[in-house]
């Protein structure tokens, strides 16, 4: 699919994943939030749909996914502290060396995904990130479904061996 039919195509699909946002979470702020986040996660990768596809479900799919990530990524900021000493997210305050910990491990973490074949990164982050299903993966990027899961272990291996030599270090 061109990015031209998509552009036309996206008009018609707002409407629908808007309203699988609002049933989601009832605020219409959350709903076009994610709404925003999941056509541009299909923007991204509108060269390789087949328009033969049925795109209203692959728009539906992709908004639920994006509606479970942006709740999820709502739940794990909940928990970060707000400044006052009372209050269940105070037990979970990170010290100044955690923070600085953290920060160090996302750099590092960066630095190996950075290192990844272009195409290993992309089904990472694909399955990772964006949170979607192998089958998915498999209709968007036109792969096998054991390749897709063969090159995510492998990029995750990479993943794992790097980080380990560089936290060795």
């Amino acid at each position: 699919m061109t990015r031209s039919d998509f552009e036309h195509i996206a008009l018609q699909l707002r409407p629908l994943m808007l309203r699988v946002a609002l049933d989601f979470f009832g605020s219409a702020d959350d709903a076009e939030d994610v709404t925003q986040e999941a056509q541009l996660a299909l923007w991204r990768y509108c060269e390789r749909i087949d328009p033969a596809r049925n795109i209203k479900g692959l728009a539906v799919r992709v908004t639920k996914n994006c509606c479970v990530s942006w709740h999820r990524r709502s739940a794990f900021i909940a928990t970060v502290p707000d400044g006052s000493p009372s209050g269940p997210a105070s037990a979970f305050s990170p010290s100044p060396h955690e923070l600085l910990e953290a920060q160090d491990a996302q750099a590092l973490l960066t630095e190996a995904l950075a290192r990844l074949k272009p195409r290993e990164r992309e089904l990472f982050e694909m399955r990772q990130l964006e949170g979607l299903t192998l089958d998915e993966i498999t209709h968007l990027t036109d792969i096998a479904k054991p390749s897709v899961k063969s090159m995510i272990s492998a990029a995750r291996k990479k993943l794992l061996t790097d980080l380990k030599q560089r936290l060795r270090q």
